[in-house]
């Protein structure tokens, strides 16, 4: 009777216990739930706020007068009226081609291909020099400017202004400054997006710096190697896959900046951009797009295949 009334006991207690846990389980997700449910009606509506203020600040609900086909005017909000002028943008750079007569057509519309080739080369040119100057100086500048690599406090601050100040100024900024100091041509591009790409990789490669694991850098220490000996065996290899995508990526970038600081004397098709424009060559500015394209779209090809043999992704599949 005695060890029959004890179980009892204990099984009462059990179940007590565990009705409170799951009471207590209960209480604790629905607090949880009601915290969640408070953080995303906040973060809705700040989001809310602060695209309605941009919104407004950028005049998207601003109404304008424009002139209807029977030559009167009218207010109407600017959205729809602009829309149908950028119709009429796009329409006046697409040539008028004709099948009969399409190959004198097409080089009608290419009429300055052999510039444009050789500017299209000068642009690839630029955005490679870039590439290569903005990855060196990523590259050294990456490990000091990690939280986990950096050798002390000072050095990671000035490290992490210098990349900040580097990508925060656009890459037409640069160009002018550069174009001001070197006078127009290719060099002055060539500086402006290397030193734009230090800070942009510099900061890619230091997150992926921080990302490492760190035992293999502090078996290199505990074998009596320098902070650039830890780098060299224990962070580098690493990181060099994510490096590789990051640069490739960077490189594309380039290749369209290049294309486009031009129009400010750099060097490269962009000049030929702000002649277009100038002159009211709407078709020519489609032939350079279509030109951009193609080349962005065969690096882009070019950089997967390189990336998956690099990392070994193509023996897999």
């Amino acid at each position: 009777m005695t060890m029959s009334a004890d179980l009892s006991a204990g099984a009462a207690a059990a179940s007590g216990s565990g009705a409170e846990t799951l009471a207590e389980f209960e209480r604790a997700f629905a607090a949880q739930r009601r915290r969640s449910l408070r953080n995303w009606t906040l973060g809705t509506t700040l989001f809310l706020i602060l695209f309605a203020l941009s919104s407004w600040l950028g005049d998207f609900f601003k109404v304008t007068q424009i002139t209807l086909p029977d030559g009167s005017r009218d207010w109407r909000w600017i959205i729809p009226a602009g829309l149908p002028r950028l119709g009429e943008y796009i329409s006046q750079t697409i040539p008028t081609l004709h099948w009969d007569s399409l190959g004198a057509d097409l080089a009608n519309w290419f009429w300055r291909w052999k510039i444009w080739m050789n500017l299209l080369f000068e642009t690839i040119l630029i955005a490679f020099m870039a590439t290569v100057f903005g990855v060196i100086g990523g590259f050294l500048l990456s490990f000091p400017a990690a939280r986990n690599l950096a050798p002390n406090t000072w050095v990671l601050w000035i490290t992490r202004r210098y990349l900040e100040i580097a990508r925060t100024v656009p890459e037409l900024v640069w160009a002018l400054i550069f174009v001001f100091c070197f006078s127009v041509g290719p060099m002055a591009g060539v500086l402006a997006i290397g030193l734009h790409a230090t800070g942009a990789l510099g900061k890619l490669y230091s997150e992926v710096n921080e990302n490492i694991d760190m035992r293999p850098l502090e078996g290199v220490k505990a074998a009596g190697g320098s902070w650039f000996d830890q780098i060299r065996y224990g962070a580098v290899p690493q990181v060099l896959p994510n490096i590789l995508s990051y640069t490739l990526l960077r490189f594309e970038i380039n290749v369209r900046a290049s294309s486009i600081i031009g129009y400010v004397g750099a060097g490269g098709l962009g000049q030929e951009l702000r002649t277009a424009m100038s002159f009211q060559e709407y078709t020519d500015l489609s032939a350079l797009f279509i030109i951009i394209f193609v080349t962005v779209v065969i690096i882009d090809y070019g950089s997967e295949k390189l990336r998956h043999r690099v990392i070994g992704l193509e023996e897999r599949v």
